[in-house]
């Protein structure tokens, strides 16, 4: 990898684990190389952690459940279709 614009142009391909093996092999041997691109790699995989975290938390009210699912049923989408139990 010649510089530090192709390694960040693959980072999110990097983070999501979508590059091939010597493309892998290619950043993984820039960033041995190139403190601020690995920092800049850890900031940003650290933020998706954070935020597919706090995703998985937040719950919607029982209320509006209930007013989706109804809405579902009265216009025949099953919860199976929108993979919710019922």
């Amino acid at each position: 990898m010649a510089n530090c614009r192709e390694a960040i142009d693959r980072l999110y391909q990097y983070i999501d684990r979508e590059l091939s093996l010597e493309e892998l092999d290619e950043v993984q041997r820039h960033l041995a190389m190139c403190p601020p691109c690995l920092d800049y790699f850890r900031f940003e995989e650290n933020v998706l952690t954070f935020v597919g975290e706090k995703c998985r938390e937040v719950s919607a009210p029982a209320d509006l459940r209930d007013r989706v699912k109804k809405m579902c049923h009265d216009h025949g989408v099953t919860s199976s279709a929108i993979g919710t139990p019922d």
